[in-house]
């Protein structure tokens, strides 16, 4: 091959871009290490001091409900670097599933919800009620001191589950806590609960620092199609955007708002502007600091209606209504994922990637997200 020397400069200039617009990987988990065999369900938060904690299912094989227990893995240099992993709830032969957290602003206090399946027990043969052998119940656990260590899990299935429910499911991935209007301070747990086959959406809240919940009212039907894995982010004027998992419906998210704090919502309806193929999805107020009026919504899946691939984040400068700005994060296979907002103004992110073989961590700027690809 003859390539003269502004050729050799120019190849060598356009591999110093590409490089440069790809984020740096780090892998947090990784199937086979650690003690299981896969780690799926991330979820994702940023602790008052600014401690990165990443909590995952650690799995013995790819079934949902694979005797999982909540692990949990530590970075004190915005995602660098990872601690080694704790096993923060584990049941013997039960699974406990669906991993999702919420920092109480206040107190800082990290509060952690999963949901345990009895031995053999899955989501489409759990049958309503709060205990028994054949029964999904509702758990939480806290820390104080940065996610070093946890209090022992409390059975809170009572304040989480409607009366008809079988399955329930957190999330999964991160609850809210509101910060405007007469709801403010807040915490909002999103979830779904089945009967499967029939999903209906609904939030957790409690008003006391996550001393006790209430539940909220289900969403209401709207269109073909039920809301399953779920996400919450509060919008400018202080009601509440909800977008779920489209379950047996178009390969479009499903959305409703709340305007009374999560306790009831609009229909459900497709938003044409957000493809999926059937995934669950990460919804994040970003802070614009000192200009709350100017935060983003930041809105992560794989943005494919054929294949979990193609991992891309969007920005909306309207509270959701437009999606002008995306950016591909990861173009392979790219499944369930986690966004939060760290201590410098950046953001994280935690994705199951390389076909569920590990869970990975990278961080971006709305520059990057914005620059012209």
């Amino acid at each position: 091959m003859n390539i003269q020397a502004g050729g050799w400069c120019a190849l060598v200039l356009s591999l110093v871009v590409a490089r440069a617009a790809e984020l740096p990987l780090v892998d947090v988990f990784t199937g086979g290490q650690e003690g299981f065999a896969v780690y799926r369900i991330p979820a994702l938060v940023t602790t008052k001091r600014g401690t990165l904690l990443a909590f995952a299912e650690g799995r013995k094989n790819m079934g949902d409900q694979a005797q999982n227990q909540i692990v949990l893995k530590r970075s004190t240099d915005g995602g660098q670097t990872w601690l080694p992993l704790q096993v923060v709830a584990a049941d013997g032969a039960s699974s406990l599933n669906n991993p999702q957290a919420v920092v109480a602003g206040k107190t800082g206090r990290v509060l952690l919800m999963y949901q345990r399946y009895p031995p053999g027990r899955r989501e489409g043969n759990v049958v309503a009620g709060l205990t028994g052998t054949n029964v999904c119940t509702g758990w939480i656990t806290h820390s104080d001191d940065e996610g070093v260590t946890w209090s022992a899990p409390r059975d809170i299935s009572a304040q989480l589950k409607h009366p008809t429910a079988t399955s329930l499911a957190g999330g999964p991935g991160i609850g809210i806590e509101l910060r405007r209007g007469p709801h403010a301070g807040r915490l909002l747990m999103p979830f779904n609960e089945g009967p499967a086959g029939k999903w209906r959406v609904f939030a957790a809240f409690s008003d006391d620092g996550g001393a006790s919940w209430k539940l909220g009212e289900v969403a209401p039907q709207g269109g073909k199609g039920y809301g399953n894995e779920v996400q919450m982010v509060e919008l400018g004027d202080g009601s509440v955007l909800l977008n779920a998992r489209n379950q047996g419906g178009a390969k479009l998210r499903k959305v409703a708002t709340s305007r009374d704090g999560g306790a009831t919502w609009s229909p459900l309806a497709d938003d044409p502007n957000l493809p999926e193929p059937v995934c669950q999805a990460s919804l994040l107020r970003h802070p614009n600091t000192g200009a709350p009026e100017k935060d983003v919504l930041l809105f992560c899946n794989p943005a494919s209606q054929s294949k979990r691939a193609n991992g891309t984040v969007r920005l909306s400068r309207d509270d959701g209504k437009t999606w002008p700005v995306n950016r591909v994060v990861c173009p392979g296979p790219f499944a369930y994922g986690c966004l939060t907002s760290l201590p410098d103004g950046a953001v994280g992110l935690v994705f199951e990637g390389d076909n569920y073989r590990r869970i990975q961590f990278c961080r971006f700027t709305l520059d990057w997200l914005a620059e012209k690809k």
